[in-house]
């Protein structure tokens, strides 16, 4: 598969087959993943592949109530996502079924690996996430090239010191996001919707566009 296929194909995915997915598949993924870029070389990344069930229920009864509120903001006008109506029940049952996916992949990074450059700044402090999500979305590329498909979630890091416990992630650690892993139950998108380049690309200044 060609790079660029990989990059306009890898969408997130929210309905797998029960189909497990073999030890090997994940290795060659992590082996490729490990080569994603992060400040002075770190490697401050680390990966817990959770397929325990037990564990997996534990997750997503933490998930829920999270994604319940939120879904509810939708449903009811206070907040406006932007996304179609199909997409929000797809998430909603996605949702409801993160349990059953077949991997669910924890990302987490030693704080002293991370150099965050922005924390003092008046504003949402991003920089350190330079140093974890180059090297996520290698992962969910290395999957998508073997055929397996993923989605990237954050909302279970509002529940991070329980899930440190039931993972037993140590002091100096953080949860930079979980993955939901497996083979889809349909197929994989053959074109994803984003905004074109003539939008999102200025020369020299913000309001400047480089390609009309």
């Amino acid at each position: 598969m060609e790079l660029s296929e990989a990059m306009r194909t890898t969408g997130t995915c929210r309905h797998y087959s029960d189909e497990p997915v073999p030890d090997k598949v994940l290795y060659d993924a992590f082996d490729v993943a490990r080569f994603g870029p992060q400040g002075g070389n770190r490697q401050p990344v680390r990966w817990i592949v959770v397929r325990d069930e037990a564990k997996k229920k534990a997750l997503a009864d933490l998930y829920l109530p999270y994604w319940e509120a939120y879904y509810a903001a939708i449903s009811d006008g206070t907040k406006d996502v932007g996304a179609v109506p199909k997409t929000i029940r797809s998430a909603n049952e996605f949702a409801h079924n993160l349990a059953s996916v077949p991997v669910l992949i924890v990302v987490v990074a030693e704080l002293a690996g991370l150099h965050p450059t922005d924390a003092e700044l008046d504003r949402l402090s991003v920089v350190g996430g330079a140093s974890i999500y180059p090297t996520m979305q290698n992962l969910c590329l290395a999957l998508r090239e073997q055929g397996v498909a993923s989605a990237v979630t954050t909302l279970l890091c509002h529940e991070e010191p329980a899930v440190n416990e039931l993972l037993g992630i140590p002091e100096g650690y953080l949860t930079a996001a979980h993955i939901a892993v497996g083979y889809p139950r349909d197929h994989f998108p053959t074109k994803l919707t984003r905004s074109p380049v003539e939008d999102i690309v200025s020369i020299d200044e913000f309001d400047a566009p480089m390609f009309r």
